[in-house]
């Protein structure tokens, strides 16, 4: 069974305190990732930029609240349209495959909203079932009571990301999921819409097992082992 090779491939890592996944987990991982996706960047920051926002219902999210998790972030407003819808499908099909292992546990996804202003509370609860996003492990933020309505503008940038309003009320804007590793590290980032989602669950698992390139070049790598299992 599928789910019975994934869990032998997740040595025990729910017993394994967080400080133990907040260091870099070895060139090879992203090394062997980037020669098989072009769309792949190394970041390799002590630590992403921090954010305190608000989910639908108002309550205060933070990103220290996932530091025993992975967490995918990306950016994006739901009056987009165009490439906003595709890259927030690319992002559910990366969690539809999450949710068929046991690291679906272990991962968690924010959406965040650069249009705050039209982006309310109803709009933010309806975009997931729209897209079909799981809420089990996903949140939409947005900006505060109280918060500038330039915070998650200003937050993109911090992410290396331009959202630029336009004359009739649209953004100009670039598409790229950002990996946060355990402890808080800006791990990596995927560019664009063409990047194969299994890849990002690969480099997940390979941040969880603190993963190594094979030592035997000649046999299946744990690469194409485990890849296989998602076909």
């Amino acid at each position: 069974m599928r789910l019975r090779f994934l869990s032998l491939v997740l040595p025990a890592f729910y017993f394994l305190p967080v400080f133990a996944f907040a260091h870099h987990p070895g060139a090879d991982l992203d090394k062997v990732m980037g020669s098989r996706e072009k769309f792949f960047q190394t970041v390799d920051k002590a630590s992403a930029p921090s954010f305190k926002l608000a989910d639908a219902n108002g309550k205060t999210v933070r990103l220290s609240d996932f530091a025993n998790k992975i967490v995918v972030i990306n950016f994006i407003y739901a009056g987009c349209p165009d490439v906003c819808p595709l890259h927030t499908e690319k992002i559910a099909r990366i969690q539809a495959l999450l949710q068929k292992s046991p690291m679906k546990d272990i991962v968690q996804f924010i959406t965040i909203t650069t249009d705050p202003e039209n982006d309310t509370p109803d709009v933010l609860r309806k975009y997931g079932q729209v897209h079909g996003l799981d809420a089990r492990n996903w949140v939409f933020l947005t900006t505060r009571n109280g918060q500038s309505t330039e915070t998650t503008r200003k937050l993109a940038q911090d992410y290396g990301m331009e959202f630029t309003k336009t004359d009739d009320g649209l953004q100009m804007h670039g598409v790229v999921t950002h990996i946060i590793d355990m402890g808080g590290r800006y791990a990596a980032k995927f560019h664009g819409l063409r990047f194969e989602p299994v890849n990002v669950v690969l480099y997940i698992n390979g941040l969880i097992n603190n993963a190594n390139a094979p030592a035997q070049p000649s046999a299946p790598s744990w690469w194409e082992r485990f890849k296989g299992f998602f076909r």
